[in-house]
């Protein structure tokens, strides 16, 4: 029963979503009420399965037509219940899916020529799939709103475990930042506004608004599509960005103007609605030699407030820490898997290597002088101080140290119950066809009748 936990969120992870030419003939592999699945969509999920290395396995087709039934039964019900999701969701995940495909393919061009289309037309082909599973996963969320566990439950749980059997934790460290970026003067900041203006006036002139974004932009995401970046609403860009999307015509362009990822000018293309088609071109001011001495002297000064006990480390995460993952959590950093709900006991072989050689001499309790770092994502420079609040040594699995575990194994397995109760009862009042070629498969039999 445990199977039918494994819903929308597992299956939207496998979309690369190669959308293949359906053929004249197209056959229906399965029926869920007024919804069909199709054998190119299944074939298209194996397509992927054997894209990402996978040796050929036709089970595989088994597992992936089950989870494209639970998912279809899942919207269904959502569609009743007038569950929907907001449009700046589907792009967040869409976005999501989009760096995590260029960044496995090697580049956005090789992706491009993987797929025989550009990225803008690969998203909007996407969209209809990564819209349908969100919503199921709303509704399994809906499902499971009221379920929870006890702690005579979790107690319960972990008693089913034989002493044998427990879990081997590894040593988990809780590690804390405070990570303070460079900030640059007016002065300092001029000759990028500069450099953008400059190529402002060039489009001004009759220049190529795409050419020179394609030729300057520093915008990784949009520079090779000549900074288009599709129709997007309100809520998804920056407060100062979406002014000024907003605020122009079709075909107007902004003066030079700032976010906190540098300086932009921006170009509307269309306007359709509550959503504006647009352009546009950054600049990301570079940090000098000065502004890096200056964090490093703020840097020092919190550094000396802490271990004076002027200052406690959390309280200056929260107050001076550039890091908003982290700064209102006092500093504190999380990890979270696919079993786990997010926590501050990190295993050490889970830590960044550049941290682990930070806090790998530190003892307990200690805090580190402030360490220069750059960023891998973004190339951003700057200083961060690091607390080694615990570190836990490997040992069995055992409520007094490990109950935040257990109590999420046991939250799950009580989700999966309940998930599969819902299962049986929607089933049975369901219409419910799967094709006689997948009747075999294992995880088809319970589905594999016809409801009359």
């Amino acid at each position: 029963m445990k199977k039918f936990l494994l819903i929308a969120g597992g299956l939207m992870c496998l979309f690369i979503n190669v959308k293949a030419q359906k053929a004249n003939l197209d056959k229906v592999v399965a029926v869920v009420g007024s919804n069909i699945i199709l054998l190119s969509d299944l074939n298209q999920q194996y397509a992927i399965y054997l894209n990402q290395g996978n040796p050929q396995d036709d089970k595989a087709k088994c597992y992936f037509l089950q989870q494209m039934l639970i998912q279809k039964l899942l919207k269904q019900q959502a569609e009743i219940d007038s569950i929907v999701v907001e449009e700046n969701q589907v792009d967040d995940e869409l976005d999501k899916k989009m760096r995590y495909q260029i960044q496995r393919m090697g580049g956005q061009e090789r992706l491009e020529q993987f797929l025989q289309k550009s990225v803008l037309q690969y998203k909007d082909e996407m969209r209809p799939d990564i819209k349908e599973g969100l919503i199921a996963q709303k509704m399994q969320q809906k499902i499971n709103e009221n379920t929870s566990v006890t702690p005579q439950e979790v107690k319960k749980y972990f008693e089913t475990y034989n002493k044998d059997s427990l879990p081997d934790i590894g040593t988990e460290v809780e590690v804390g930042e405070i990570a303070l970026y460079p900030k640059l003067t007016k002065a300092e900041k001029q000759r990028f506004y500069d450099k953008l203006d400059a190529i402002r006036l060039r489009v001004k002139s009759g220049e190529d608004f795409a050419f020179l974004a394609k030729t300057y932009s520093e915008d990784p995401g949009s520079a090779s599509e000549g900074g288009d970046l599709g129709f997007f609403d309100r809520g998804q860009m920056v407060k100062e960005f979406t002014a000024w999307a907003f605020k122009l015509k079709a075909g107007e362009m902004s003066p030079v103007f700032e976010t906190e990822n540098g300086y932009h000018v921006l170009q509307v293309i269309e306007r359709r609605g509550e959503q504006v088609h647009a352009r546009h071109i950054l600049i990301r001011p570079v940090t000098t030699a000065a502004s890096l001495e200056r964090v490093k002297l703020k840097a020092d000064s919190i550094y000396n407030d802490i271990i004076s006990k002027k200052l406690p480390f959390f309280t200056a995460a929260a107050t001076y820490s550039d890091n908003k993952e982290t700064q209102y959590n006092g500093g504190m950093m999380l990890y979270a898997d696919n079993q786990t709900a997010r926590t501050t006991f990190i295993p050490v072989e889970k830590v960044d290597p550049a941290v682990f050689l930070v806090i790998d001499t530190m003892k307990v309790g200690n805090v580190s002088k402030p360490i220069a770092f750059s960023s891998q994502q973004d190339g951003k420079e700057g200083y961060k101080i690091f607390l080694l609040k615990s570190k836990i040594p490997p040992h069995k699995g055992n409520l007094d140290q490990d109950y935040p575990k257990f109590k999420d194994r046991a939250q799950k397995e009580k989700e999966a119950r309940v998930i599969s109760e819902w299962f049986e009862k929607r089933k049975e009042t369901t219409y419910i066809r799967v094709d006689d070629e997948f009747t075999t498969c294992d995880e088809l039999k319970l589905w594999a009748k016809d409801k009359k």
